[in-house]
């Protein structure tokens, strides 16, 4: 089930039938979506990132491996400083990985930037990329190489939706970047 870490997994089904849990702190039973989350979080522990199968995963709790999808999106989110990397032809592995909490928040905030109104302007494009250079966060290659893919002339679609294209670019650059760490 776990490719690059292995926990004892008897502990944590210990734990489970003792309770830590499977309570609450106000005592009510956990969901398998706290459970699954709880477990990866042991599992990952203080390293950077953890390799898992879905199926496996799913097969260990019970569940379909759509509710590992689920715990993964909802509780393993870039916003909580986590990113999930999926490939095809892996076998329905996925690689958890924790963002390093300096460069996450420069370049969160920089994402929250890009996501405020109706997409992004060029200009404002370009405003970013400098900031990202400004904070290293990027090399003037890297700068250089962005700012070609998101020129108007690189993005050929309608006026309309070239700005809202350009904005969505940019986020998924940017999550690259912290995947690269």
């Amino acid at each position: 089930m776990i490719k690059s870490k292995v926990k004892d997994s008897q502990t944590f089904i210990k734990t489970i039938e003792n309770g830590h849990y499977i309570k609450e702190r106000d005592g009510r039973m956990a969901n398998v979506s706290k459970i699954i989350e709880s477990f990866l979080l042991e599992v990952l522990g203080d390293d950077e990132k953890v390799e898992i199968n879905r199926n496996q995963l799913a097969k260990y709790f019970s569940c379909s491996p759509s509710q590992i999808n689920y715990v993964l999106t909802t509780r393993f989110s870039l916003d909580r400083g986590y990113l999930i990397e999926s490939q095809r032809g892996t076998g329905g592995f996925v690689t958890l990985i924790k963002v390093n909490d300096t460069r996450y928040h420069q370049l969160s905030e920089i994402i929250e930037e890009a996501s405020k109104g109706n997409g992004i302007s060029y200009h404002r494009a370009n405003n970013i990329i400098d900031r990202m250079i400004r904070e290293n966060l990027i090399s003037d290659k890297q700068a250089e190489i962005i700012r070609t893919v998101l020129s108007d002339k690189s993005l050929l679609v309608p006026i309309s939706i070239r700005d809202h294209l350009r904005a969505n670019i940019l986020k998924n650059i940017i999550n690259t970047l912290l995947q690269g760490e």
